[in-house]
């Protein structure tokens, strides 16, 4: 990847701002030089060292994808993908009740769109992911869960619901929403550890 490579946010709806920020100050962190941006447009992708799907409504997500021509530039991004709630829906193989959209099928993953039903829509959950040393505090909000994990997708946290982190190569797919927790090493793992920037 080249030095100045950004990493993206993929723009078109949802919690934008909140993962642009996170990442901003996990770079900091972590005392790299990357730009963040925003993506609005296909050809953004094709320069991004990473592209992070936020949460937000995943059937207009996935419109806006098709829409605006993006869906054969992300399946075959070589980058890292950073994909929260309604980006771990679209970036499904298959969807569990889903009819209306077809997912992009990044990673080998079932997914239950609405694991939790809309009378609990959000709730927090102190979460035990593989490689670190404390608890995550986890904040859900309509959340969807992994209900069946292909032999290739690494399994990092689970609640008794399913899945909810996992990892294939430079892909990590979050059910719950890291950019708005205020502990910043799912941002900092990813850059780190996923994408191998030290």
């Amino acid at each position: 990847m080249a030095g100045n490579a950004a990493v993206g946010v993929l723009a078109l709806q949802g919690d934008v701002s909140e993962h642009i920020s996170a990442f901003e100050s996990a770079i900091q962190n972590l005392g790299l030089t990357i730009p963040v941006v925003p993506v609005r447009k296909a050809e953004q992708i094709l320069d991004l060292m990473a592209l992070a799907i936020p949460g937000g409504e995943s059937t207009t997500i996935m419109r806006l994808i098709d829409k605006n021509g993006m869906r054969n530039i992300i399946q075959n991004f070589k980058g890292g993908i950073f994909a929260t709630c309604a980006g771990m829906v679209v970036s499904a193989r298959d969807l569990i009740n889903e009819t209306r959209f077809t997912p992009l099928d990044l990673l080998d993953i079932t997914v239950n769109r609405n694991a939790f039903g809309r009378q609990r829509e959000s709730f927090e959950a102190d979460l035990q992911i593989s490689g670190f040393d404390t608890p995550f505090h986890a904040i859900f909000i309509r959340a969807p869960v992994i209900t069946r994990a292909g032999p290739d997708v690494t399994i990092l946290a689970e609640i008794p619901q399913g899945i909810v982190a996992a990892k294939k190569g430079k892909k990590l797919i979050l059910s719950f929403h890291p950019e708005i927790s205020h502990d910043l090493r799912m941002h900092e793992y990813f850059l780190k550890d996923v994408l191998g920037q030290k």
